[in-house]
């Protein structure tokens, strides 16, 4: 009985779990690595053709994504996961395999002319709809056989539609044990999904800690009170509210915001404004959502939904499918919401959408989501004054805002809330999926203050379940050490060339200003050049 460390370790993303018992190989989750890694993943220590079966948290691509590869290398298990999970499945990890293949023959194109060797993509598509075959849907709270000594269970964890923690039942030679691994625990009180299921017994847990260390806030933030005050002023200046959204998940719930506005007309002057949905995975997520409105959806919507009302759908709500659709949003003169793809603004619509409005004052670009180091949201958010899209220099006039305090994600509070609903306390929790600083001090947490034994493995690590020790204690392999330090390096010169650009433009703002203030702000960046020019 042994329970494999592979991925999301002392990382966010890429998360990865190996058991080996009852003479089954069982992976838990198979996710992509996203954005700037730390430690390397270790490779699955078996054949992809000797994994017996994939069980899934959820479907983001951090979870998820590497599904197809795993496929091309030669899996041909049952891949377990709720039913929602499986039809987001469908269509995320297609629409991830397009990616793949379209940056090859980019890639290719631009290759070939330099003599470079061929870029072969990570999969394609083939393998990803042969992956997509190998799903079996699940019910919630369902006991399922995988095989003889495993059984496992789905219970709903509140992060996404269809998200699950899994409780997993091993008998071997006449031993028996339960472990459950957290998947993603959601954010108490979001919009249209349920609150996380509390568990309460385990031999074993592995939890993620993303946000380990923070608490999202302590007042609850009235979304549509602060989405309405956004609306009304720049539809007043005559402007267009432009989001950057991520296609599955905080689209559906900038949908539900929003026909709340409509519904209780807060917007005043601007009575039938149009909303259009610019993203072809948004679109097919949001029928996915409608799908699964009666099994998946919380009390409030459900009660919605009784009333005959639909949670994400109003007049004046317009989707754009094609890309002639999408060009026709911006010849639409009459001040509107603009909800486009990606969330972090580095791929998608959304970047023709920010090229047509950044550079009038009179719009707003509203930022919903967490924005990661490095892309072109966060350079947007710190105060960059110009960008370039579509190798066109253009000017940041445009209000640039974020609505704080959205998140998929539980914050301390809530991931303490769910690891202290278990009684008896497990034997061990292994702390996984969060950042190296975040997950040793949730560790510490769990012991100090919750009387937990709990650890932070390394990618590679081994514990056997029999007899309650480790094989292997993993690898702390840094993930190109001297590139990444080159790359940090840029990315805080770059951080500090957008800081300069934000206070020109607040000295510039403040133009006029009374002289005392004025000679107040020149003495203090008088004295900061002072400090950095010894």
């Amino acid at each position: 009985m042994e329970l494999i460390f592979l991925g999301a370790d002392h990382e966010v993303t890429g998360s990865c779990h190996m058991v080996k018992a009852a003479g089954m190989n069982m992976l838990i989750d198979c996710g992509m690595e996203q954005g700037e890694d730390v430690y390397e993943n270790q490779e699955i220590p078996v054949h992809a053709s000797e994994i017996d079966c994939v069980l899934l948290t959820h479907a983001h691509i951090d979870h998820s994504g590497l599904l197809p590869l795993l496929y091309a290398k030669g899996f041909r298990g049952q891949v377990y996961a709720t039913r929602a999970t499986c039809d987001l499945c469908q269509i995320m990890l297609r629409d991830s395999a397009h990616i793949q293949e379209f940056e090859a023959e980019w890639r290719n194109r631009k290759g070939k002319r330099a003599g470079k060797p061929e870029f072969i993509p990570l999969y394609t598509m083939d393998d990803a709809l042969g992956l997509l075959e190998q799903l079996v849907a699940c019910e919630y709270n369902e006991l399922v056989d995988i095989a003889e000594g495993i059984q496992v269970r789905f219970s709903d964890v509140g992060h996404l539609l269809g998200s699950a923690s899994i409780e997993l039942w091993i008998s071997e030679d006449q031993e028996d044990r339960k472990l459950v691994f957290s998947g993603d625990v959601g954010n108490l009180d979001q919009p249209l999904i349920k609150d996380p299921q509390y568990l309460d017994t385990a031999d074993y847990v592995v939890m993620e800690s993303t946000y380990g260390d923070r608490i999202h806030s302590d007042v609850r933030v009235d979304y549509v009170k602060e989405l309405t005050e956004i609306i009304q002023k720049t539809f007043d200046r005559g402007g267009n509210v432009v989001i950057p959204s991520f296609a599955v998940g905080r689209t559906q719930e900038m949908l539900y915001f929003i026909r709340k506005i409509k519904e209780d007309k807060l917007i005043r002057g601007h009575e039938g404004f149009k909303v259009y949905v610019d993203s072809p995975l948004a679109i097919e997520a949001t029928n996915i959502f409608n799908k699964y409105k009666y099994s998946c959806f919380d009390k409030e919507a459900t009660e919605l939904l009784e009333k005959g009302i639909d949670p994400i759908k109003f007049p004046g709500l317009t989707v754009s499918v094609s890309s002639a659709d999408s060009k026709l949003i911006n010849f639409d003169q009459e001040p509107k919401v603009i909800i486009s793809a990606s969330g972090m603004c580095e791929a998608g619509r959304i970047r023709h959408h920010l090229k047509h409005n950044l550079w009038r004052p009179e719009c707003t670009i509203l930022f919903v989501g967490y924005q990661s180091g490095g892309t072109l949201g966060r350079a947007l958010l710190d105060g960059m004054s110009t960008v370039k899209l579509f190798g066109e220099t253009i000017e940041v006039k445009a209000e640039i805002k974020k609505l704080d305090g959205i998140s998929g994600h539980a914050d301390k509070i809530g991931l303490l809330k769910w690891i202290d609903s278990f009684n008896p306390k497990p034997k061990k929790v292994f702390v996984v999926h969060g950042e190296d600083s975040v997950c040793d001090h949730f560790v510490s947490c769990l012991k100090e203050e919750h009387g937990m034994d709990a650890s932070a493995p390394y990618s590679g690590a081994v514990y056997d379940m029999k007899t309650d020790s480790w094989v292997s204690e993993g690898v702390r392999i840094l993930k190109r050490r001297e590139k990444s330090a080159v790359k940090k390096a840029n990315t805080v010169f770059a951080r500090l060339l957008a800081s300069g650009e934000r206070l020109m433009a607040l000295i510039r703002k403040n133009e006029g200003s009374a002289n005392k203030d004025l000679a107040r702000m020149a003495d203090q960046v008088n004295m900061l050049c002072d400090k950095w020019e010894r």
